[in-house]
């Protein structure tokens, strides 16, 4: 096991300060040490997309960035992003229309989401699935996340 390091971090605009392993990854270091629970170990190979934060506003898989390469960012994740209205908006159409089902999979896509609404905020369907498309659905098929993604951008627009 790796020696323990103090990583300063800014995590859902919070600084903290944690002794994580020196090769942690920032997975382990939000669920672990901070106890920061939404994003979720899934494929732990980058693949899935349950474990996607933004760092500095852009989504990364934390199971494959490391700890120490994120200080001086800002780390996101839905825990942090309640007062988001971009958040609360994607959060109200996932429900609205059946994006959630077993839930392992939202916290990865509201990210991805968000993102995409922040950049783009009038995205085209296939826009909308080409922004998901690191995230892997188990229950849903897609259509209602992508219909929930859709909804909330055209609230949003208005």
């Amino acid at each position: 096991m790796a020696k323990k390091q103090l990583f300063s971090l800014s995590v859902n605009g919070e600084e903290v300060d944690v002794a994580s392993p020196s090769d942690a990854t920032l997975l382990e270091t939000l669920r672990e040490d901070l106890r920061v629970l939404s994003p979720k170990r899934g494929c732990n190979q980058g693949v899935c997309g349950a474990c996607t934060v933004l760092v500095d506003g852009v989504p990364v898989r934390s199971c494959l960035t490391l700890t120490a390469l994120c200080e001086g960012h800002d780390i996101g994740t839905v825990d942090g992003m309640g007062e988001d209205p971009i958040l609360a908006t994607l959060q109200k159409h996932m429900v609205e229309k059946g994006g959630v089902q077993c839930g392992f999979c939202t916290g990865g896509m509201l990210m991805s989401a968000r993102n995409l609404l922040a950049e783009t905020p009038r995205p085209s369907r296939d826009t909308v699935k080409s922004a998901l498309s690191g995230n892997i659905c188990r229950c849903t098929g897609y259509r209602t996340i992508v219909d929930a993604v859709c909804g909330a951008a055209e609230e949003l627009a208005q």
